[in-house]
């Protein structure tokens, strides 16, 4: 009796780490799937419809090898440029433009998802119906807490929303008209004011 017991525990522990062990290694190839997609985004360009909860602004994010470029369409003509620790932010209407370090303001997940392998190094991930979802949680440099959350479709692997909470504010973009190899003329990425380069 007290073998046949140890037999179905010892069969019910095989089942068991097998099934998580599929899971994990399932999870693995989809998160080393992503990464290798993300990091492949360059000379890349999407349209975007962002959602804050209040206002919708409509938009179109470059990736370039070392740089993130979004320009916003409405309801304001705005272009911020990104790299890792400097940015401009220039507004076409009032022809202002102002450099700042990402770090210190919301504008720095943009560089962090699509230009930092390593950002989404201890980030989760979920299978739900057809879709992948990458979830990272943490703080940024001012301590403020954050949650983003990156959809892609599974099959083909394509990007198709950010969710980004900050300090209790939510941020929604939905992702589409993805251009893959784009070419890019040489000051596209530069940190200068657009009136400078006409």
């Amino acid at each position: 009796m007290f073998l046949k017991d140890d037999k179905y525990i010892f069969n019910y522990l095989v089942i068991i780490f097998f099934l998580f062990a599929s899971s994990a290694y399932s999870k693995t190839n989809d998160k080393k799937e992503i990464f290798n997609y993300l990091n492949s985004l360059t000379n890349f360009s999407a349209s975007f419809l962002q959602n804050n909860g209040n206002d919708l602004s409509e938009g179109k994010v470059y990736i370039g090898t070392k740089r993130v470029r979004a320009e916003y369409f409405s309801p304001s003509k705005i272009l911020i440029i990104l790299d890792e620790d400097k940015a401009m932010y220039y507004n076409y209407e009032l022809e202002e433009n102002e450099f700042f370090n990402p770090r210190n303001t919301n504008a720095w997940f943009f560089y962090d998802i699509f230009r930092n392998p390593l950002f989404f190094e201890n980030s989760l991930i979920q299978l739900e119906d057809n879709e992948l979802i990458l979830e990272k949680i943490g703080f940024d440099d001012e301590e403020n807490n954050f949650l983003i959350r990156v959809y892609f479709e599974k099959n083909p692997l394509i990007l198709r929303s950010l969710e980004v909470i900050i300090n209790n504010e939510t941020l929604k973009l939905s992702i589409y008209n993805h251009k893959y190899y784009e070419e890019f003329d040489k000051n596209f990425f530069k940190l200068i004011s657009p009136k400078l380069l006409n």
